[in-house]
C-alpha cells in the first residue's frame, strides 16, 4: 500500500512530502487509519534536537485522527471499520503502570513512543525506493494520509464530531487539561497558576474553566495572554520580579496548583514561591539543565512533580473533552489553525515563530 507522508530524513533539513509503502500486514489488535489531520506538537519538533536519539529518516507526528478502514486479525480490537478515531500515546498494556490505569508511565513508553520503538519491532514503512524507515513515532506516525496503530492508542468519537480538528486532543490537550482534570483533580474554589499559554497551557486554562477553577495564566506573549483571558484566567505578564507576590494577591494568598510548561529555571521558582502551604506544581516541558531550586520554595508542604499526557487513560479523557466542547465549556478549536499536509514547513516555521498555537495539518484537505 502506498500514500504520500511528510519524511523528515535528517535533523536540520525541511520536511519533505513524498511517497511511502506500508510494507507489513495488521497484525492482531491493530487498525489502519485514513488520517484527517494531524496536530503538530512541540515534542515533534524537538525530534531535531534529540542529538540523534530519534532514529531517521521518520515520519513524525502523533496527534492524529481519522476514520479506522481496515482492522487486524486475531481477537477483536474493539473497533470497526468506519469508527472515527482519535489517537494518543502508545503503552504496552501489560507492566504494572498500565495495568494499574497509568498508561503515561508505562514501562515502555520512552521506546515505544520516542526512540523507535523496541528492538525487535520491524520496519513497517519504506520510502519509494525500498529504504526502511524508522518505526512508528509514538505509535502512529501521522504526519501522512494513513497510520497503522495499535487498537489500544485508538479511541473511539461521536463520527458526529469534525474529525479532522481532534487529533490535538490525543496529546497537547490532553496533557494540559489532564494536569488540571487528574493531577490536581481541581473543583470550584482551587486557584490555578498557568505558566506559559501556548497548547498545553490554554488547554489547562480552559479545563480550569470548565470546573469552576480561578486561574492566573502567565506568559510573555500579549497574544497569548489575550487568548488565556478570553477563556476565563486573569492575564499576567511574565516578568519574574516580584511575580509571585503579585500572583499570591491575585490568588487571595496563593495558588493551590500551578502547572509550569516553560521548563524556565527562574519561573518555577518564582511559582513555586507563588504556592499556599500545601501547594502543587507540575511540570510538563522536559527539563535540559539541572534545576536549582531557591532556598524556602518547598517549604511549608509545598511539592513539585512532573506530569506526563496529563495523567491521563485517552479513552476516558478524550471522550470527556469532546462532551465539554459539544457543551461549549472546553472551546479547544479556537486553538487550531489549518493547513494542507503539503505546508508542512510552513506550520512549522509559524509554530516556531508563535503565529500559531496548534497547527492541524490536512493530509486530504485544504485548510480553513
Amino acid at each position: 500500500m502506498r500514500f504520500r507522508a511528510a519524511v523528515l530524513r535528517s535533523y536540520g533539513d525541511p520536511f519533505a512530502v513524498e511517497e511511502v509503502a506500508l510494507v507489513t500486514e495488521l497484525a492482531a489488535g491493530e487498525v489502519l487509519v485514513r488520517i484527517a489531520g494531524c496536530g503538530m506538537c512541540r515534542t515533534d519538533l524537538a525530534v531535531r534536537r534529540s542529538a540523534g536519539s530519534s532514529p531517521l529518516p521518520a515520519v513524525l507526528g502523533h496527534e492524529g485522527s481519522g476514520v479506522v478502514v481496515r482492522t487486524g486479525g486475531g481477537p477483536g480490537t474493539g473497533l470497526a471499520v468506519g469508527d472515527h478515531v482519535v489517537l494518543s500515546f502508545d503503552s504496552c498494556g501489560h507492566c504494572r503502570n498500565c495495568r494499574g490505569a497509568a498508561p503515561a508511565y508505562c514501562d515502555s513508553f520512552a521506546s515505544l513512543n520516542l526512540f523507535g520503538g523496541r528492538a525487535e519491532d520491524v520496519p513497517r514503512l519504506t520510502d519509494a525506493a525500498g529504504a526502511a524507515l524508522a518505526p512508528r513515532w509514538f505509535g502512529q506516525s501521522s504526519f501522512a494520509e494513513y497510520a497503522l496503530v495499535s487498537a489500544r492508542n485508538a479511541v473511539r468519537v461521536d463520527s458526529a464530531l469534525p474529525v479532522e480538528l481532534l487529533g490535538p486532543l490525543g496529546c497537547g490537550f490532553l496533557t494540559g487539561a489532564g494536569a488540571v482534570l487528574n493531577t490536581f483533580a481541581a473543583g470550584p474554589g482551587d486557584t490555578l497558576v498557568v505558566v506559559g499559554a501556548g497548547a498545553v497551557g490554554l488547554a489547562a486554562v480552559m479545563a480550569a474553566g470548565a470546573v469552576g477553577a480561578p486561574t492566573v495564566a502567565v506568559d510573555r506573549h500579549p497574544r497569548r495572554l489575550a487568548l488565556a483571558e478570553r477563556f476565563g484566567a486573569i492575564p499576567l505578564a511574565a516578568d519574574t520580579a516580584g511575580l509571585a507576590e503579585r500572583i499570591r494577591r491575585l490568588t487571595g494568598g496563593g495558588a493551590q496548583y500551578a502547572l509550569d510548561t516553560t521548563a524556565c529555571a527562574p519561573l518555577i521558582n518564582e511559582t513555586l514561591r507563588a504556592l499556599r502551604p500545601t501547594g502543587s506544581l507540575g511540570l510538563v516541558a522536559r527539563l535540559h539543565t539541572a534545576l536549582p531550586l531557591e532556598p524556602g520554595t518547598l517549604d511549608r508542604g509545598r511539592s513539585i512533580r512532573h506530569i506526563c499526557e496529563g495523567d491521563a487513560v485517552p479513552g476516558l479523557l478524550i471522550p470527556l473533552l469532546t462532551r465539554l466542547w459539544q457543551a461549549g465549556r472546553f472551546p479547544f478549536d479556537q486553538l487550531i489553525r489549518t493547513y494542507p499536509l503539503a505546508d508542512i514547513n510552513q506550520a512549522e516555521r509559524d509554530c516556531d515563530a508563535g503565529r500559531v498555537v496548534k497547527p492541524v495539518l490536512l493530509p486530504a484537505g485544504r485548510s480553513r
